[in-house]
């Protein structure tokens, strides 16, 4: 979805702080493709999340490439794999105690019925949200994050997001970021 002039006077008509901003900002091309090799289910996208979380893009991608490579084809173990291999085995690939639990409950729930990820395309946000914050190692932002990118949700708003906060920050013209809670009464 990409920005369209519209869309944009009816933001500075919202709020007029954005308005001399506008004219100097790059035409938005629209969300990602989501047909990156790592994710080409929601599966992928969300054990992505997971296994990326608070490690550099190089480091998180090999041990995501050790993941895949326990399991026989070139993709990430699906759900029933994933729960066959043990967690010594996905210790030795290099994922922390932390995140072999987190892809554990997520493809435990996705195995029980309890997490169906073909349906969260027709939830609303806030039950997309729920859904997935029930899974051990997803929280609220990597949820907006899944809604944004993975389901092209455009009217995500994430206040948890430092890049937002840091954005309203140079909007507003303050001298620090505003904390979550002013980040969302913006």
């Amino acid at each position: 979805m990409a920005s369209r002039p519209a869309d944009l006077r009816a933001l500075a008509a919202l709020d007029p702080a954005w308005r001399p901003w506008i004219g100097k900002l790059p035409r938005y091309p629209g969300f990602p493709d989501l047909s990156h090799p790592r994710q080409r289910t929601h599966y992928d996208a969300l054990a992505g999340a997971i296994v990326y979380q608070q490690l550099s893009g190089q480091a998180a991608a090999t041990i995501w490439g050790r993941v895949r490579d326990l399991t026989p084809g070139r993709h990430f173990p699906r759900a029933p794999e994933l729960l066959a291999l043990a967690p010594k085995t996905l210790r030795g690939a290099g994922l922390s105690r932390a995140k072999v639990l987190a892809l554990r409950d997520l493809a435990a729930r996705i195995a029980a019925g309890r997490l169906e990820l073909a349906r969260l395309s027709r939830m609303s946000d806030e039950r997309v949200i729920e859904q997935l914050v029930d899974v051990r190692g997803i929280g609220t932002w990597t949820a907006q994050m899944f809604l944004m990118f993975r389901l092209a949700r455009p009217d995500v708003f994430a206040p948890g997001d430092l890049g937002l906060r840091e954005g309203i920050r140079l909007l507003d013209g303050r001298r620090s970021a505003p904390d979550e809670r002013a980040a969302e009464r913006r």
